[in-house]
């Protein structure tokens, strides 16, 4: 076994385990061709025969933590990893498996053909758990169609990209998840309000009194103790983690032990986050909830937080796998993505603008206006139309209102869109 980085994680028991021992026959038991994982059922589903493969029940498995600081001090032969066959993509630089007999593909992050005849073989942390698939890719592609026919001004190559569902690719995405206890010292300040009376002259020489507010401040400090449970860490650097934040909750509560047979059919992504990098990321998550509590321990009107001094210990992980469908699209050289918590539903995702669709909403608006002014103008001839006040049009047919009402609206789109445009990037779209 090569040797690994310093930090990678290792078994805290010692051993190595028999990764052969684990594998299981995923043939279909009617014409042999590979099973696929179905999503939502506890079945391997034949996709050349149709005939379906019950996982059968084990013992349940217990969801195990690891201790931190072991995983990143043991030697490499007592690593619990596994081999891989994965393919790097030279667009975004995502590694990821790929499915069985694949001989042609296309990364799910960005959309970029992978060269899938040369794959490369690395030993990797082997995940201990994971979330199933519960969506399907039929369900999923429903939700990106909805989503795409949500979008304003959408480029008719996303809306025809929508219709394809086999465009969307089942991913598990690596995460690390951390528990551990924090005790925190801080120093800061708490602001109690206090009121005072004072006299003064109002603009008609009288005199008044009012209340006057002012702030006291006092030094304090004090000490937080909190346990945190599975602070979440996306393991991958291949999508935007603003979008994937948004795709929690997962139901982790729910965690099945790691199961090759639920990965059958679809792609798995490895970490590109290690674990020690996972942890600092951790941490500055757990930092974010410890000031509030600090500013609520501080009590008071106001709180300004001085200094915060956190010692963590009894630092566990878990090394999961989560399930997502991802459509990734190329757009005027920019890639977009389309994001399904296979779990729960949460749509998220990118999109890029249709600037010919945007200008000729314009241009169609402006139309619509030439006609009405060339209406007002034909009513002012006719004796019709009031218009000493431009802010104020008003008809003196039984047409007034309805006029007034269609010219607002159509003003406020066009001011609106004019708005838009004008923060498009016209270089970067077509």
């Amino acid at each position: 076994m090569p040797d690994l980085p310093e930090d990678s994680p290792r078994n805290p028991d010692g051993e190595t385990p028999d990764l052969n021992a684990k594998t299981r026959n995923l043939g279909c038991k009617d014409c042999g061709a590979t099973l696929t994982y179905a999503p939502g059922t506890t079945a391997l589903k034949c996709q050349y025969c149709g005939a379906e493969n019950e996982i059968e029940a084990e013992e349940e498995v217990a969801i195990e933590e690891y201790d931190f600081q072991e995983a990143l001090q043991h030697t490499a032969d007592k690593a619990d990893m596994q081999t891989l066959q994965t393919v790097q993509c030279d667009g975004c630089g995502a590694r990821s498996t790929l499915k069985p007999n694949v001989v042609s593909d296309e990364c799910a992050f960005c959309g970029t053909p992978l060269v899938t005849s040369s794959p490369e073989t690395v030993e990797v942390f082997q995940p201990k758990s994971l979330l199933p698939f519960e969506i399907d890719q039929k369900k999923a592609a429903n939700l990106f169609k909805e989503w795409v026919s949500s979008l304003w001004f959408a480029p008719n190559d996303l809306k025809k990209r929508a219709a394809l569902a086999e465009k969307l690719k089942g991913m598990y995405i690596p995460y690390w998840t951390f528990d551990s206890e924090t005790d925190s010292h801080y120093q800061g300040r708490r602001g109690d309000y206090y009121y005072t009376t004072e006299n003064y002259t109002d603009s008609d020489g009288n005199s008044q009194t009012r209340q006057v507010r002012h702030t006291r401040w006092t030094n304090v400090s004090g000490h937080i103790n909190h346990f945190f449970d599975d602070t979440l860490v996306l393991a991958s650097n291949s999508l935007p983690q603003n979008y994937v934040e948004k795709l929690e909750p997962w139901d982790l509560e729910k965690l099945a032990g790691y199961d090759e047979r639920y990965l059958s059919g679809f792609q798995t992504e490895t970490y590109q986050v290690d674990l020690k990098s996972g942890f600092e990321v951790a941490k500055d998550k757990m930092e974010a909830q410890i000031r509030n509590m600090v500013t609520s321990d501080i009590g008071g009107d106001e709180q300004q937080i001085e200094n915060v001094q956190t010692n963590h210990s009894d630092i566990t992980f878990k090394h999961i796998l989560l399930p997502l469908w991802i459509s990734a699209y190329r757009y005027n050289d920019k890639v977009f993505r389309f994001l399904v918590n296979a779990r729960t539903g949460e749509v998220q995702g990118e999109r890029p603008y249709s600037t010919i669709k945007i200008v000729l909403a314009v241009l169609a608006v402006l139309a619509i206006l030439g006609v009405l002014f060339f209406f007002v103008g034909g009513k002012k001839r006719a004796g019709l139309f009031d218009a000493t006040d431009f802010g104020n049009l008003a008809y003196t047919d039984s047409y007034s209102h309805l006029f007034q009402n269609t010219f607002q609206n159509l003003y406020l789109k066009v001011d609106l869109i004019s708005q838009f445009v004008l923060n498009i990037d016209f270089l970067n779209l077509g």
